[in-house]
Order: structure tokens, then sequence, then C-alpha cells
């Protein structure tokens, strides 16, 4: 069942890079930082996740990332999620991600999976919307 929306984000691709492949189509790596918020609380973020181009042409990728707040909070998060380019340089990615924190605050992040969409335009700008998916 599909919960509350538990964040997002605005942010920066801040650099990529091509990867070797042995599987086939070009496989690439992508770093960003972003802010926004968390359950409620102010956040930075910064994560990598790599994506590949599947025989039909949508991309499948894997990442992962770290959360910290000003007053010392912080989550990680592992996550997969697929994808399709657009017209433009916009890429949108729909997925899930797994949180874990010692954080008491963000501690029902540790029990759920958070559905995500995701976007990045043709400029590097990024943007992301999480719900809680219990």
């Amino acid at each position: 069942m599909l919960g509350e929306k538990i964040g997002g984000t605005s942010g920066k691709v801040n650099s990529q890079r091509v990867l070797p492949n042995p599987g086939g189509g070009p496989k690439m790596e992508t770093s960003f930082q972003a802010t926004g918020s968390l359950l409620g609380t102010d956040i930075t973020e910064t994560g990598t996740y790599w994506s590949v181009v599947r025989t039909d042409g949508t991309l499948y990728g894997e990442g992962q990332g770290v959360v910290m707040a000003k007053d010392g909070k912080m989550a990680t998060w592992v996550g997969q999620g697929v994808g399709t380019m657009k017209k433009g340089g916009t890429v949108s990615y729909r997925g899930a991600v797994y949180y874990q924190t010692s954080s008491q605050k963000w501690s029902r992040l540790n029990k759920v999976a958070a559905v995500f969409e995701y976007e990045v335009d043709g400029q590097g700008n990024s943007r992301s919307e999480a719900w809680e998916w219990k």
C-alpha cells in the first residue's frame, strides 16, 4: 500500500563516467548532490548510481547514497529503478530505495521500501519525490 510522501529533493549532477560493461550496451555512472526534506527535516543528499540501456531502449539502474541533516542525523540508502529517455535529454526513473538509519526520528524508514520518481534534465538538474510503501 502506498503511504504518505516522505520527502523530495532538487539538485545537480556533478559527475558522469562511462563504465566497462561486458554484458553489452553503454553503462553510465552518475553522481549527484541535492537538497530537500526527509520526514520534515531539511537534508543534503549525495548519491551515485549506474544505469545501462536495455535492448528495448529502456534503462535499468542501481545506486546508493547518504542523507544528512544539519543536526547530525544520517541515513544511507540503496535502490534500483527503471527509466526512459525523453526529448531534450531528460531521463526519468521510477523505482524503490531502502533506507538504513540509527536516527530515532527516521527509524520507521528501516522497515519500509520507499518508491520514488527521479528525473534529470539535459542540463543535469535533478528532482525527486519519494513515498512510503508499507
